[in-house]
C-alpha cells in the first residue's frame, strides 16, 4: 500500500494520537477527582492516588521502553503499548470502587510509560536531522491540545455525562491509532539489542517511582510528612544506586553516557526546566481561575485554551522562519524570557482584569513555550547515533516526566505554603497574593531555563538547521553553519 510505504505520515499519525491521549489522561482526571471522591465516598487525601498510581507506574516503566523497543521491534512495542492502555482506560470507566480504579490507572501507566518514548524512537529513525525541525512542530500538537482539552472535556463529562468518561474518551482514539498502526506501521528492531539490565530496570524504576511519589504527595501531605520523606529518601538512595550499577554495566538500561554529549544534555536540561515552568503553570491557573476568580470547571479549560493556539501558531513561525536562521540556542533564551515575562503578567492579574487580556497572556505564553519545545526536540538527538536512540528516547521523556511534576509540585508548595485562602470578615477566600507568588515562581523556573539555554552550541545543532526550501528541493547543500556567540 501507498499510505504503508510513506512511514513520515503513518508514525506521526500513531504518535501524536499515543502522546495526546498519555497528556490528556493527566489533566482531564484532575477535574472528576471530588466527583470519584462523592461516587466511591473516599476522603481527599486517598482520592489523589488515583492521579498518583498512574504517574508512578508511568515514571516506572519509562526506563525500560528503550530496550523493550530495540528487542520487540517498535511497532509491536507501540501497538502493545496502545492496546494496554486502551483496554486499561476501559476498566477505568467500568470500575466499581476506589481500589480497582486505581489498580486500572496502575496498568494504565504501564501503558504510557511505554507509547512515549518507544514512538518518539520510531520518529527519529524515520526523520532525518534536516526535517527534525518540521518533526517538532507536529509532536507540539499533543503537547499543546491536551493539557488545555483535559480540563474543558473533563468539566463537560462531569457535569453533563458521568465521570467515567473522562476514561472512555480514550477508547475510540486508542482503538483507532492501533488499527491503522496495525495497518500501515512497518518495524525496525535493532539486530543486537542486548540482554535486559535487570538490575539497572529495578533500582530506575523503584527509584523514580519512590521520587515521583514523593514529589506527588509532598503538596498534599507536607513536605516533613513521614511517608514523603521515606518516599523522597528512598528515591534517592535507589537513584544514586542505579547511576553507581549502569556506571559499571557493559551494556545499560539507562545509558549515562548520553549526558557526555553537551547538545542532548543541554536540551534535556532546558526540555525539563520548560516542563517544569509549562504544566506547573497550567496547574496554578486551572486553580486560579476556578478557585481565585470563581469560573467554572469549563470556563476556566476555556480561559487557558488560547495558549494551545499560541502553541501552534509559534511552532509555525519557529520551523518556517526561525529555527532555520537562528538556531535553537537564541530561540529557546527567547522564548523563556517570554515566558517569564507572561508569569509576571499572571501575577498581576486580579478580579477585575478584563478577561480578554488575561486570555492574551495566555496566548503569549503559549507563545513563549514554542520557542522552547520545537528547538529542544529538534535538536536534542541531533548528534546521537541511530542505534542509541531508543535508550536517549528514554531518558528524555523520564526526565520530561519528570519534570511536570516537580513544577507541580513546586507551584502547590509555594500556594500551601503562602496559603491559599485567608479569612475576610469570618469568610475564607481565595488569597490572590498565593497565586501570584505561584507564577512568579514559575518565572523564576523560566529564567533558569534560560540560563541553561545559554549552554547549547548552535554548530553542534546545525545538521537540523537546513531552510525549508532546501529541504523540499532534495539538495545535498550543507546546512549553513550560524555564528556561534
Amino acid at each position: 500500500m501507498s499510505i504503508r510505504r510513506n512511514q513520515k505520515l503513518v508514525v506521526p499519525v500513531v504518535y501524536v494520537a499515543a502522546m495526546f491521549m498519555a497528556i490528556m489522561d493527566t489533566t482531564i482526571v484532575n477535574v472528576a477527582l471530588p466527583t470519584l471522591g462523592r461516587t466511591f465516598r473516599t476522603p481527599p487525601d486517598s482520592v489523589d492516588l488515583v492521579s498518583i498510581a498512574f504517574l508512578v507506574s508511568l515514571a516506572v516503566f519509562i526506563p525500560i521502553s528503550g530496550w523493550l523497543g530495540d528487542r520487540v521491534g517498535g511497532r509491536r512495542a507501540l501497538l502493545g503499548a496502545i492496546a494496554v492502555f486502551t483496554v486499561a482506560s476501559a476498566l477505568c470507566g467500568l470500575s466499581t470502587g476506589m481500589g480497582e480504579l486505581v489498580a486500572c490507572r496502575v496498568l494504565q501507566g504501564v501503558g504510557g510509560g511505554l507509547m512515549t518514548p518507544v514512538g518518539m524512537s520510531m520518529l527519529f529513525r524515520v526523520f532525518p536531522p534536516a526535517e527534525r525541525v518540521r518533526l517538532a512542530s507536529i509532536l507540539l500538537v499533543p503537547t499543546a491540545l491536551a493539557p488545555a482539552s483535559g480540563p474543558v472535556l473533563g468539566g463537560l463529562f462531569t457535569t453533563d455525562l458521568s465521570w467515567r468518561w473522562v476514561f472512555f474518551v480514550n477508547v475510540p482514539i486508542g482503538a483507532a491509532a492501533f488499527v491503522f498502526g496495525a495497518l500501515f506501521l512497518t518495524d525496525h528492531a535493532q539486530p543486537r539489542p542486548g540482554r535486559l539490565d535487570v538490575p539497572g530496570f529495578v533500582l530506575s524504576g523503584l527509584g523514580l517511582g519512590s521520587a515521583m511519589f514523593g514529589v506527588s504527595e509532598g503538596p498534599i501531605d507536607g513536605w516533613s510528612s513521614a511517608p514523603v520523606l521515606a518516599a523522597l529518601a528512598a528515591g534517592a538512595v535507589l537513584l544514586a544506586a542505579m547511576i553507581a550499577v549502569e556506571l559499571r554495566t557493559s551494556d545499560p538500561l539507562i545509558d549515562l553516557s548520553l549526558f557526555r554529549d553537551r547538545l542532548f544534555s543541554a536540551t534535556t536540561g532546558v526540555f525539563v526546566l520548560g516542563s517544569v515552568s509549562f504544566l506547573g503553570a497550567l496547574y496554578l491557573a486551572a486553580l486560579f481561575f476556578q478557585d481565585a476568580l470563581g469560573m467554572s470547571a469549563l470556563r476556566s479549560g476555556l480561559t487557558v485554551f488560547p495558549q494551545a493556539l499560541g502553541v501552534m501558531a509559534g511552532s509555525q513561525i519557529v520551523t518556517r522562519a526561525l529555527y532555520p536562521r537562528f538556531g535553537p540556542r537564541r530561540i529557546m533564551v527567547g522564548g523563556l524570557l517570554v515566558v517569564a515575562g507572561m508569569m509576571i503578567l499572571m501575577a498581576r492579574v486580579t478580579a477585575g482584569t478584563d478577561l480578554w487580556l488575561v486570555r492574551l497572556i495566555m496566548l503569549g505564553f503559549g507563545v513563549g513555550m514554542s520557542c522552547v519545545f520545537v528547538p529542544a526536540q529538534a535538536a536534542s538527538f541531533a548528534t546521537i547515533a541511530p542505534a542509541r536512540t531508543g535508550r536517549a528516547s528514554s531518558v528524555f521523556n523520564a526526565g520530561k516526566q519528570l519534570g511536570g511534576a516537580l513544577g507541580v509540585a513546586l507551584l502547590s508548595t509555594v500556594l500551601a505554603a503562602v496559603g491559599p485562602t485567608h479569612e475576610v470578615a469570618g469568610h475564607r477566600t481565595a488569597d490572590l497574593a498565593a497565586f501570584h507568588d505561584g507564577f512568579l515562581a514559575a518565572a523564576a523556573v523560566a529564567v533558569l531555563g534560560a540560563v541553561v539555554a545559554l549552554t547549547v552550541h548552535d554548530a553542534d545543532a546545525a545538521a537540523t538547521m537546513v531552510p525549508r526550501r532546501r529541504r523540499d528541493r532534495g539538495t545535498a547543500e550543507r546546512p549553513r553553519k550560524p555564528a556561534v556567540r
